[in-house]
């Protein structure tokens, strides 16, 4: 049993997935490997989320060290998230799940 965050976990591979799960983290991080993104943007590009869940998914997986952000002294300020290299080592594994389901479900 390992223990991270305070939550208790089977295996290794049982916290890796409870740190992309749910519906948009892992989409959250496929959109920042192509590069920094503001708040705004990701908003727009992930169509469906509302402001209120994307900054918590943004606090979650800045917590867990898979983002981090930069703000910018600027008026008004600027904001960009953008993968750590943790977040970027696992984006392999997100891409071959996408591939996978393109494989299985492209007629979908």
């Amino acid at each position: 049993m390992l223990e991270y965050n305070n939550k208790k976990y089977v295996c290794h591979l049982d916290l890796g997935i409870d740190l992309i799960r749910g519906k948009w983290k892992a989409v959250i991080l496929c959109h920042l490997h192509r590069g920094p993104k503001r708040f705004l943007e990701l908003q727009r590009i992930t169509s469906g989320i509302s402001q209120k869940v994307l900054n918590e998914k943004l606090t979650e997986l800045e917590n867990d060290g898979l983002i981090f952000k930069t703000i910018y002294p600027e008026v008004p300020p600027r904001v960009e998230f953008e993968l750590t290299e943790k977040g970027k080592e696992i984006y392999p594994a997100l891409d071959i799940l996408e591939k996978w389901s393109l494989k299985y479900f492209s007629d979908l």
